[in-house]
């Protein structure tokens, strides 16, 4: 899902994917969905897809994806996840996503809890990447981190105000914007979220 600093760090992304295979498929994936509407053929990306919960649910709606991950077992998770009736609709990038040089053409490209964790000397080209890989009425869903989250003091991982996070959306028509900020539970414990969940299109 991000740079992996050490062997430590991709145990716990494994560990992490493995906790989510009983989970519900994430609301932002099912408003983007909505928002784009039928899939009909078109490219989905999906930036993050770890235990391929989205990616599923992407394909099932009548998507081909693009799934992007950087730890080496997500092909084999994703393939055992996938029916074999929906996997030649699906393309499969093993990388960090700061190695991409481009993303292809998409109607609807998904980022769900995986921009935070990209190094913030880094998230602009993978922002620019995003925006670019994005056809006009497109659909684009975000998770972005703010800067009063508790994981704020990270310094690899990236954050932004309110006011910076809208602003990443110039040019496009922000369709959702909610704020959830509040102390909460995560995979490394208690602690305080200030998350923005955003879906915008592109004219």
């Amino acid at each position: 899902m991000t740079v992996l600093d050490s062997p430590a760090d991709s145990k716990v992304w494994t560990d992490y994917n493995a906790a989510q295979s009983t989970r519900s498929v994430r609301q932002l994936c099912l408003d983007a969905m909505a928002f784009a509407g039928p899939g009909n053929g078109r490219r989905a990306i999906d930036l993050g897809c770890g235990a391929g919960k989205e990616t599923l649910a992407l394909l099932d709606g009548g998507w081909r994806v693009l799934a992007v991950d950087s730890l080496p077992d997500t092909r084999d998770l994703l393939l055992a996840t996938v029916p074999a009736a929906l996997a030649e609709q699906l393309e499969i990038e093993l990388s960090p996503f700061e190695d991409l040089s481009r993303l292809p053409e998409a109607g609807l490209v998904l980022a769900s809890y995986s921009l935070p964790f990209v190094h913030p000397a880094n998230f602009g080209h993978v922002w620019r990447m995003l925006l670019g890989a994005l056809l006009p009425d497109g659909v684009i869903a975000v998770n972005l981190f703010g800067d009063r989250d508790s994981w704020a003091v990270i310094p690899e991982w990236n954050f932004h105000t309110e006011a910076d996070a809208r602003g990443l959306f110039a040019g496009l028509k922000i369709l959702k914007f909610e704020v959830f900020d509040d102390d909460g539970q995560s995979f490394r414990g208690p602690k305080h979220w200030q998350i923005f969940d955003v879906i915008a299109r592109k004219a």
